[in-house]
């Protein structure tokens, strides 16, 4: 719309928008957070952890080492990210698939992004000839998926996934129940190589040899899940 002005102009000023810089600046530090890709350069040093797998595969062990970038260091947005894996072993027998194996993994998680990804790819690699259990009673497939195993373990500790179990109800019930049954058949006088009850049945849900059955219902003790709800 038109105005007309019937008056003369004698001054004049132009208004400056303030805002504007103040939301540059406010977005200027997010600019110069770095992310995980393929091109960030490898440090001189990197922190790594190393796991042991002693299987009954093997008479030697193998050693899962893991070694992680820091990015933005000293800063509020500092991260622990994996950069690369290792795997060495003295048997010799499955050196070319290991090889390949860690050089996949370690540019998977150079690439970036969701990486947690790989623990549930190797964790269902099932053994043709059949799998086995390790300490503690928990059922491995086989032996890529221990090294998912170990890899989930890493995740965990670095804060990228969280710890699997049960929540605090849960966990109550397993305590109850566990209490219940080792005083029904006193096995507390009787030693064992696993943290459950011998007898234990072996849990679809968590592949661990720790469902035991209660008041006609199989309940696991080591992840709470039940046939009863």
């Amino acid at each position: 719309m038109a105005i007309k002005i019937e008056s003369k102009i004698v001054g004049f000023s132009v208004n400056k928008e303030e805002e504007a810089p103040a939301a540059e600046e406010a977005k200027a530090p997010e600019s110069n957070i770095i992310q995980m890709h393929e091109k960030v350069a490898r440090p001189e040093m990197l922190f790594g952890s190393t796991y042991k797998i002693s299987t009954p595969l093997s008479e030697h062990a193998l050693y899962v080492t893991i070694n992680d970038i820091i990015l933005n260091h000293g800063t509020e947005h500092e991260v622990r990210r994996p950069y690369e894996v290792f795997i060495n072993s003295k048997n010799m027998d499955h050196f070319q698939w290991i090889v390949a194996l860690t050089r996949i993994i370690s540019a998977v998680f150079r690439k970036g992004g969701d990486v947690t990804f790989l623990v549930e790819e190797l964790r269902s690699v099932f053994d043709p000839s059949g799998g086995y259990f390790k300490k503690g009673g928990k059922y491995m497939p086989s032996l890529v998926a221990e090294i998912g195993d170990a890899i989930h373990c890493h995740l965990v500790m670095i804060g990228l996934l969280k710890e699997e179990g049960p929540d605090e109800h849960q966990q109550k019930l397993i305590d109850e129940k566990r209490a219940q049954y080792e005083q029904s058949i006193n096995l507390r006088d009787q030693e064992h190589t696993s943290d459950f009850p011998e007898g234990a049945q072996l849990c679809k849900k968590c592949n661990t040899k720790a469902a035991i059955m209660m008041d006609g219902c199989l309940t696991c003790l080591n992840c709470g899940d039940s046939k009863c709800g």
